[in-house]
C-alpha cells in the first residue's frame, strides 16, 4: 500500500512538472528555463532526482526514486509568444519551493492557466501591430506622411497572418502570405499618391511578422549548451525570414 502512494505521488509530481513545463515551453520560454523550473518544482515535492529532457517540439521527464524509474513524454504542437503566462509558471514555482502550494494546488493553479486565453482581444493585438509598425517606420527613419498607410499595412499584415494560420495549419504559409499581402498593399498606397517611400512602408509592416523573441531564444540556447533547441529554433526563426523575405519578393517580382 505504501509503494502505490508512493508511485501515485510520484505521477502527480510528473504531472505538474510536465504541465509547468509544456505552458512555459508554449509560450515562449527558453529551453534551459523551462528544465530548470520543471526540476527546482520536482525537488520541492522531495522529487530530488528527476531528469527532464527539452526540445521544441517536446518534453521528456523521468524521475528515480520509484522502481522501476518512471519516465512520461509530451508533444508539444503550438508555440506562441506568451511572456504573461511564463511569469505566472515562474510565480507559481517560487511558492513551490517556498512551501507555500501542495501538489493538488499547484496542479489546479496550472491548469487554469494553461485553459486561459490570452487578456487581450484579437483587435487588441491587431492595434498594437498596426501601432508598432507607424512607429517602426519612423525608427527606421521614414517620414510621418508615410505613418498611416505603414498603420493600415501592418495591421491589415498581422490580421491576415492569424486568419491564413487558422485556415492552414502550415506557419510558413501564413506568414508567406502576409507578407505578400503587406507588399501588395504598400505598392497600392504609393501608386494612389498616400505613401511616399515604398521600402520604409514594407520595413515597418512588416517587423511585428519577425521572430525576434525566436532568435534570441535560440541565441541563449546555444549559449547554454542546448545545442539541438538552438538550432531548431535557429531554423525555424530562418524559415519564417525566408518566408517574409519571399512574400516580399514575389510582390516586387510583379509589379
Amino acid at each position: 500500500m505504501e509503494t502505490e502512494i508512493e508511485l501515485q505521488e510520484t505521477y502527480d509530481i510528473m504531472a505538474v512538472c510536465l504541465l509547468a513545463g509544456k505552458i512555459m515551453l508554449q509560450s515562449g520560454a527558453e529551453t534551459y528555463r523551462v528544465e530548470d523550473t520543471m526540476m527546482r518544482i520536482a525537488a520541492s515535492f522531495g522529487a530530488y532526482q528527476s531528469h527532464p529532457y527539452v526540445t521544441p517540439t517536446g518534453i521528456l521527464f523521468s524521475v528515480e526514486g520509484a522502481e522501476p524509474t518512471k519516465t512520461k513524454l509530451i508533444r508539444i504542437v503550438e508555440r506562441t509568444t506568451d511572456l504573461e503566462k511564463v511569469a505566472s509558471v515562474n510565480g507559481i514555482s517560487r511558492k513551490i519551493s517556498a512551501g507555500e502550494y501542495t501538489i493538488e494546488q499547484a496542479y489546479k493553479l496550472l491548469k487554469k492557466i494553461d485553459q486561459s486565453g490570452s487578456p487581450y482581444s484579437l483587435w487588441v493585438h491587431v492595434l498594437a501591430a498596426a501601432i508598432s509598425s507607424g512607429c517602426f517606420l519612423i525608427m527606421f527613419q521614414g517620414s510621418w506622411g508615410d505613418f498611416f498607410p505603414a498603420f493600415i499595412t501592418g495591421g491589415v499584415g498581422f490580421l491576415s497572418l492569424l486568419y491564413f494560420h487558422k485556415l492552414v495549419q502550415i506557419k510558413f504559409f501564413s506568414e508567406f502570405s502576409a507578407s505578400l499581402l503587406i507588399g501588395l498593399q504598400a505598392f497600392f498606397f504609393v501608386h494612389i499618391g498616400i505613401g511616399g517611400e515604398l521600402d520604409k512602408i514594407i520595413i515597418g509592416s512588416v517587423m511585428p511578422l519577425v521572430p525576434g523573441l525566436l532568435i534570441t531564444n535560440a541565441v541563449r540556447d546555444l549559449m547554454a549548451g542546448h545545442l539541438i533547441s538552438g538550432l531548431a529554433k535557429g531554423a525555424d526563426a530562418f524559415l519564417t525570414a525566408f518566408a517574409i523575405g519571399a512574400g516580399i519578393a514575389v510582390t516586387f517580382s510583379f509589379l
